[in-house]
């Protein structure tokens, strides 16, 4: 059985995150409107299939996109503007280097194949640190807050739930890892400043708990 396992959602834990800034590169990239991707792609739902894991490939996803929307997007296409909507969190990164002293750490997060595959090029920060422990909802097959979500990622790693926790911002994936027997706590920002120093002490007290 492994040793306990730290948990991580990406966006807005570990990167800030703003789809404000990738809608309109997507835009730029594409020669069609935001209007038109935003209608097409996240209002028709596709986005969340993909997350769900409808889309077993990078190959998959870019061929569902090029037909629903009407126009051509490369792999490189979609990791410019997904990087335009990242920006790293120091501390937090910090943080996550730190939890791998305790145990294994992994990334636990809503998001398609082709993030998965792209991790190393949009989260260069982290993707050493992880290791290849990069379990998204698409590989799962569901999402959080779903109870399913956190057993396959236990199952992923042979570790009971007592023995690992998940910081996320979400306060409804923090409630759902909780339901499903885990430790979890939320990660905050007020006025741009994140709480770093609580996720340090969530994780020392994770590693230091009574068994």
């Amino acid at each position: 059985m492994a040793s306990d396992v730290y948990f991580f959602d990406c966006d807005k834990t570990l990167y800030e995150y703003d789809f404000r800034k990738r809608l309109p590169a997507l835009a730029r990239l594409t020669g069609v409107s935001e209007y038109h991707l935003a209608r097409t792609w996240w209002v028709g739902g596709h986005e969340t299939a993909a997350d769900e894991g409808e889309y077993r490939s990078s190959d998959e996803y870019l061929a569902a996109w090029e037909v629903v929307t009407g126009v051509p997007l490369t792999l490189e296409q979609w990791q410019e503007a997904r990087s335009a909507a990242m920006t790293p969190i120091p501390g937090a990164i910090a943080a996550l280097r730190r939890a791998a002293t305790f145990g294994t750490v992994s990334l636990l997060s809503n998001n398609p194949i082709p993030f998965r595959d792209s991790l190393p090029i949009l989260a260069p920060e982290v993707s050493d640190i992880l290791n290849g422990n990069d379990l998204t909802s698409a590989v799962l097959g569901a999402e959080k807050p779903e109870r399913r979500i956190y057993t396959r990622a236990l199952g992923v790693y042979g570790v009971a739930a007592e023995n690992a926790i998940l910081f996320d911002d979400s306060a409804a994936n923090v409630e759902g890892a909780r339901a499903a027997g885990m430790h979890a706590w939320q990660f905050t920002e007020k006025n741009g400043v994140y709480d770093v120093d609580g996720l340090n002490a969530a994780i020392d007290a994770f590693a230091n708990r009574q068994r």
